[in-house]
């Protein structure tokens, strides 16, 4: 009966890990169709890119409930603790990342069809692709219960905002020096906030996971190099 018992308990543990593991996929996915989108200026993606973020909505609700019943009815201590708690805060960054992924996929719904966002979107392309993969090694490290990795994902945060800054500075400039770019470059302005928040969650799924594994939070603050004070993307 003991051992029934412990088997159930490990099964629904796995269960929310398993969770959080689809919401990374699709978290994942949207971030990659929703730039795809901006740069070919694809509706039918980005409107793809809007409808999955039901998805995540609804497997985050599915969590937490399923989190609050283990807590209620196995009244965990220590690690298990931990990796209840920590599942529960990794898959609200992770629908927060849904969340900015489908705001830069309603851009291009919003942007004019005339308009090609190509020749300023290289920028915000190769931003993405970094801070997609500070989200693809982080959930890794989750995965595999790796505070290293995990780290190491959190202090290479200030390489994405540096990348922000820099593009937010080329697109100042573009406004500048054409008029008629403006509209353009504001949507591209938000979308790269968007792409730099992104990373902000990566590494707070990072430092989640370092307390998961190990039961402390870092005590550094994180490196920040964002000097633009622009409209934060979350609220855009």
């Amino acid at each position: 009966m003991v051992q029934h018992t412990v088997t159930s308990y490990d099964e629904e543990l796995k269960g929310l890990a398993s969770k959080v593991a689809e919401m990374g996929g699709i978290a994942e996915s949207m971030v990659s169709n929703s730039v795809t989108s901006l740069v070919k200026l694809d509706s039918e993606l980005a409107q793809k890119t809007i409808q999955a973020d039901k998805r995540l909505d609804q497997l985050q609700a599915e969590l937490e409930e399923q989190a609050v019943l283990i807590i209620a009815r196995r009244q965990p201590v220590a690690q298990d603790l931990r990796e209840i708690v920590a599942a529960m805060r990794i898959s609200n960054d992770l629908e927060r990342v849904g969340d900015l992924a489908k705001n830069i996929a309603k851009r291009v719904v919003a942007i004019d069809g005339g308009m090609s966002p190509k020749r300023f979107a290289l920028g915000v392309e190769h931003m993405s692709e970094l801070a997609l993969q500070q989200l693809k090694s982080v959930l890794d490290a989750y995965a595999e219960r790796d505070a290293e990795a995990a780290e190491n994902v959190r202090i290479h945060d200030d390489e994405v905002d540096a990348i922000y800054t820099s593009i937010f500075r080329e697109l100042l400039t573009y406004m500048m020096e054409d008029p008629r770019q403006i509209s353009i470059c504001a949507h591209l302005l938000f979308c790269a906030k968007n792409i730099e928040r992104i990373g902000d969650h990566a590494t707070n799924v990072a430092e989640n996971v370092t307390y998961m594994v190990t039961g402390r939070q870092p005590q550094d603050e994180r490196p920040k190099v964002d000097e633009t004070g622009f409209l934060d993307g979350e609220n855009a």
